[in-house]
C-alpha cells in the first residue's frame, strides 16, 4: 500500500530534526507541524551556522555558531533537506491527548453548584429600575398600533412623508444629485 507525503511526514511529527535552509544554515528542533507548502514549525529551535574565518597563515579556520531561536516557522520554499536527529521524548509530565479540541464538561455528575447568596444579581431596591417599571403595561398599545394606518408618527408633517422645513433637512438646491426643474437664470 503506498504511503503519500504527509502521513510520511505525519510520523516525524515531535521528533526532533535537522533542517537545512538555502543558505546552508542547519535548524534543528522538535518538528511540530508542516502544511502543503512544507512550512515547518519547530519548537526549541538552535541555529547552527559555519563561518569561514581568516588565518593568519593565509588558509582558512572554519567555526561554527549557535544560536537559540525557539519557536520557528519556516517558510517551505526555503528547506532543502530534513534529517531526523532524535525520536520523540518520553517525558514523565502529562500531556493532553492529541485530536481536536474539544470542550467538554469537567464535573463528575453532581450538577452545577448553587452560586453564593449576594452573589446572584442585584439587590432589591439598590440601583437599576423598579421591579414593575419594565414589565409592559396594558394600558399602552404596541408601537405602531395605536395610531391610524397611513398617519405619520408625532412631529413628522402632513407632507410627504417628509419632515418640515428646517428639521433636519438640507435648504433647497443643496440635496444629493442634480437639481430638477430648470438651471436658475
Amino acid at each position: 500500500m503506498p504511503m503519500n507525503k504527509t502521513s510520511k511526514m505525519l510520523q516525524y511529527v515531535n521528533y526532533r530534526m535537522r533542517v537545512t535552509i538555502q543558505d546552508s544554515r542547519t535548524l534543528v528542533g522538535t518538528f511540530l507541524a508542516f502544511d502543503r507548502h512544507m512550512n515547518l514549525v519547530l519548537a526549541d529551535c538552535e541555529e547552527f551556522r559555519k563561518l569561514k574565518t581568516k588565518k593568519g597563515s593565509g588558509g582558512f579556520e572554519e567555526k561554527e555558531e549557535k544560536r537559540t531561536l525557539g519557536l520557528v516557522l519556516l517558510r517551505g520554499e526555503n528547506v532543502v533537506s530534513l534529517q531526523v536527529e532524535a525520536p520523540p521524548q518520553t517525558s514523565s509530565k502529562p500531556t493532553l491527548p492529541q485530536g481536536t479540541g474539544r470542550g467538554v464538561p469537567a464535573g463528575r455528575g453532581m450538577g452545577m453548584p448553587m452560586p453564593m447568596p449576594g452573589l446572584t444579581g442585584p439587590v432589591r431596591g439598590l440601583g437599576g429600575p423598579a421591579p414593575g417599571s419594565m414589565q409592559p403595561s396594558a394600558a399602552a398599545p404596541p408601537m405602531g398600533m395605536g395610531m391610524g394606518m397611513g398617519v405619520p408618527p408625532p412631529g413628522m408633517g402632513m407632507g410627504r412623508g417628509m419632515p418640515p422645513l428646517g428639521m433636519g433637512m438640507p435648504p433647497p438646491g443643496m440635496g444629493r444629485g442634480a437639481p430638477r426643474g430648470p438651471p436658475p437664470m
